[in-house]
């Protein structure tokens, strides 16, 4: 059963509540206020009570949607595990009030993992937006300014390679053909395990690429040649072995199993159709000399990894999304948003704006950006919104009048204030853990990124109301 708020406390909260009233950070006591919000307390309640028909009202009674919002936001403001949250959270009596966990048992790890998948990326949009309004209705955020920048979340992926991509095909495939055998026993056609001389052709070829002076591109071509005649093998028996299940021909007299087969059969059907673009694509590159094949599938665990390219010294190449970030006053950032597709990001300039107009209810006085949101049709069309001081700078332009224009103090002092952005993002992934996301899939990169987000923006909402108070 899920309820919205703890009813009834236990005798030792309120000793716990005195012990650690002066040993809360600065911007808990005013975080703590902002996650009272009952519109943030409802959008977690309705998520969790969706996970099953009458989780209203029958069940066993779960922890309360406030302690839910409390422990997943905790998480991502100290960038914890789970398992690091729980521990955290046991012994120090400071989260257990900030929590509201209290003198309760303290959640386990995988609960509240589950919860995590239970709030998807619509509740942790609502969740966000919700804290910028409470931001604007305490007067942190007016909406006067705006300025955006972008960078990339990796996915929790290994440097890929064509030779390693086929190895965790191959490993993931007999792994589950195993299991199939186990269950099904003797029936049907029987397993041969490929997985070793897979496993020693890979390395090989790893061997062949670091050998000195370059790779010899006729011993890489036969080691791709044998590793790709392996792998084929491999998925022909993946796919006859799906075939034999769908067939009844494996089978299991138990309920139980049979469901495992069933489940086993959905694996090979999903990975069989990964591993064959992987197998395309190495014959393109060795065989073919083409470098650049389009929609290159990069990991067969996250296929919707993307290459990204932004020019860095440091990491010319990222695999992972793209994510903007935009932000107002504070550092409160006011909208964010992870892209299936990379776009230019001269093309965010205009829905950047319509974001914040929705979401502030008014046009900003100053817009700021680096030259690669510049474009004429940007700024003529921001003017025509009513945004008086464009600082977007156009680097490449020959006009001299465009360059004096570029060199008054009021732009300037925009560009100034645009550098704030890179070192948000800096935090956001030192901090709060936008270097890389551990969730899964494009709906965890979402998760992963809004939580993050909604956690730096608790911290800066907490320590602004903080200095005010004072």
């Amino acid at each position: 059963m899920i309820e919205a708020r703890r009813q009834q406390l236990h005798f030792g909260e309120g000793l716990i509540a005195e012990e650690v009233s002066d040993l809360r950070e600065a911007w808990m006591t005013h975080a703590d206020q902002v996650l009272e919000d009952d519109q943030l307390v409802s959008a977690v309640y309705e998520a969790l009570a969706k996970r099953r028909p009458k989780s209203r009202t029958r069940g066993r009674r779960g922890a309360p949607a406030e302690v839910v919002l409390r422990l997943l936001l905790l998480k991502h403001i100290r960038n914890w595990s789970y398992e690091i949250l729980e521990r955290e959270v046991r012994a120090n009596l400071v989260y257990r009030d900030f929590t509201r966990v209290g003198a309760a048992k303290a959640p386990d790890s995988k609960t509240m993992g589950r919860w995590g998948l239970a709030l998807g990326p619509e509740v942790v949009e609502k969740i966000h937006a919700r804290v910028v309004g409470i931001a604007q209705e305490k007067q942190v955020v007016q909406g006067r300014k705006m300025r955006l920048d972008t960078t990339v979340v990796e996915t929790n992926i290994h440097y890929p390679t064509d030779s390693s991509l086929l190895g965790d095909g191959v490993r993931v495939l007999i792994r589950a053909m195993k299991r199939i055998a186990e269950i099904a026993g003797e029936q049907g056609a029987k397993l041969r395990d490929r997985s070793r001389s897979v496993k020693l052709r890979v390395l090989k070829i790893g061997r062949i690429v670091r050998t000195k002076g370059g790779p010899n591109r006729e011993r890489l071509q036969q080691g791709y040649e044998k590793l790709l005649c392996a792998v084929g093998r491999v998925v022909g028996q993946a796919k006859h072995f799906s075939g034999e299940i769908a067939q009844g021909v494996k089978r299991s007299a138990d309920v139980m199993q049979q469901a495992a087969l069933e489940g086993l059969r959905k694996e090979l059907d999903t990975f069989v159709p990964r591993v064959q673009p992987v197998m395309r694509q190495a014959k393109q590159r060795i065989f073919g000399g083409d470098t650049h094949v389009a929609e290159k599938l990069v990991s067969i665990f996250e296929p919707s990894t993307e290459i990204i390219r932004k020019g860095k010294a440091s990491k010319p190449t990222e695999f992972g999304k793209l994510v903007k970030i935009q932000e107002s006053e504070n550092q409160i950032i006011t909208d964010y948003a992870v892209y299936e597709k990379r776009p230019s990001d001269s093309e965010l300039v205009i829905p950047a704006l319509d974001a914040h107009a929705q979401q502030l209810g008014c046009i900003p006085r100053l817009v700021a950006g680096d030259a690669a949101f510049y474009s004429a049709k940007n700024e003529a069309a921001a003017h025509g919104r009513g945004v008086k001081r464009v600082c977007i700078p156009n680097r490449s332009t020959k006009s001299a009048e465009r360059k004096r224009e570029q060199k008054k103090r009021w732009f300037k002092e925009g560009q100034r204030w645009r550098t704030g952005c890179e070192g948000r993002i800096s935090v956001l992934k030192r901090r709060h853990g936008l270097r890389r996301c551990i969730y899964k899939g494009t709906a965890g990169m979402k998760r992963w990124v809004g939580l993050g987000v909604i956690a730096d923006n608790l911290r800066h909402l907490g320590t602004v109301l903080a200095k005010s108070k004072n």
